[in-house]
């Protein structure tokens, strides 16, 4: 007899099993932090002292000058969030977005995609800084995991045109459309004194427009910034980064440029010829060794 497992079981294995649950609770955990902070600050007479200490910790600053005094901001800025709604809007994105993504690629190229979304997104706030000055006011700083979701949101839906998802009450409708609708919309909402960091916006999509170009190539842009993000941390782990291995019965040997390539075409059809089962089967319909290939994908790639 199989015993019920609980929610926060659930969400235990999920955890685990994910990187988008691990960027999540990470998030959440960053927005308790600075949530709790306000409160001692406020009960010590110190708000607004507290709220200047936490935005230089946490806020990117768009100002050049600024920034070079708080460079590590660039980093931070991504994970952070002040606003109760801001933070569940960006989550629940995430979680969406998340799951569908580490389904069909997997989970490193979900971190170092939602990672260089972020970056490219602040560095465009600040480029729009220095371009349209009038725009922004003598102070402005930008936080949120806006640009780094964004990211995954439009390489998914440009790197896999077919896939639908299904809104409420409203029938399935591709994810490029809407990708298209977002990316419309913040870049007509450019120069509007709403609140919004309709640039980072827009610097994620492009990240997530280039990153899907020739996905499974040793080239493609996610693929070139984890390459150098793993050689970079190498430098300080002091040891060298293990070269890309595959297992054959119980052999394993290096594999070349060619045999690369040949497996992930082998591999991406049969995770097309899945994906299209399922959006007209659903998901209960895959076979159990279907399920456990699309599980295997999402955790090695």
């Amino acid at each position: 007899m199989q015993t019920q497992r609980s929610f926060l079981d659930e969400l235990r294995v999920l955890y685990k099993q994910s990187t988008f649950m691990k960027l999540i609770f990470l998030n959440v955990i960053v927005f308790l932090a600075i949530q709790i902070a306000g409160v001692f600050g406020r009960l010590a007479g110190m708000e607004t002292e507290t709220a200047d200490i936490l935005r230089q910790i946490f806020a990117m600053p768009t100002d050049l000058q600024d920034f070079l005094y708080h460079p590590w901001t660039i980093i931070t800025s991504m994970f952070a969030h002040f606003g109760f709604l801001h933070i569940l809007l960006n989550m629940v994105m995430l979680y969406f977005i998340g799951r569908m993504f580490e389904q069909i690629f997997d989970g490193k190229k979900l971190l170092y995609t939602y990672l260089l979304g972020g970056f490219t997104g602040g560095a465009l706030e600040i480029i729009a800084h220095l371009a349209f000055p009038g725009i922004y006011g003598q102070y402005s700083s930008v936080v949120g995991a806006s640009g780094a979701v964004m990211a995954l949101f439009v390489l998914l839906g440009f790197g896999r045109p077919d896939l639908k998802v299904t809104l409420f009450i409203f029938p399935p409708i591709r994810l490029i459309w809407l990708a298209v609708i977002y990316i419309a919309i913040d870049f007509f909402r450019l120069g509007t004194n709403d609140g919004v960091a309709h640039f980072a916006h827009l610097g994620g999509a492009i990240v997530g427009f280039v990153g899907s170009r020739n996905i499974y190539n040793s080239n493609n842009l996610i693929t070139r910034f984890q390459r150098f993000s793993e050689r970079f941390l190498g430098l300080f782990k002091r040891r060298e980064r293990n070269r890309l291995k595959v297992k054959r019965g119980p052999e394993v040997r290096n594999m070349t440029d060619e045999e690369y390539n040949a497996d992930a075409k082998a591999r991406q059809k049969e995770i097309d010829r899945i994906l299209d089962k399922i959006s007209k089967s659903g998901y209960e319909s895959l076979s159990k060794r279907e399920k456990d290939f699309l599980f295997n994908q999402s955790k090695n790639g």
